[in-house]
């Protein structure tokens, strides 16, 4: 008996030894929340009109609204979508995923 605990505990002290050397590191990275998923896509700022959003990035590939009080438009392109307050940009959101 005193054989078997004996190759027990030298087994369980080899494993116990090995877990320190075998540990897996890696790098931490910190991304704030404003700068997750930032791509270089141009997108109409903050205020600009409905025209001239169109002149510039040309016409949406769907329009959904207006909808609610204050009137709100939503502009889908390929990547990003624009939102309007009445007849000017409030948001633009790029596309994830």
């Amino acid at each position: 008996m005193k054989t078997i605990t004996a190759a027990v505990c030298a087994l369980s002290l080899s494993f116990g030894m090995g877990v320190g050397f075998n540990t897996a590191k890696a790098e931490e990275v910190k991304v704030s929340v404003a700068e997750q998923g930032k791509q270089n896509i141009e997108m109409p700022k903050r205020g600009v009109s409905k025209s001239y959003v169109e002149q510039n990035f040309g016409t949406p590939s769907s329009v959904v609204g207006p909808v609610g009080d204050p009137p709100i438009t939503k502009w889908v392109y390929s990547g990003y979508t624009v939102y309007f307050e009445y007849d000017h940009v409030i948001h633009s959101v790029v596309h994830h995923g």
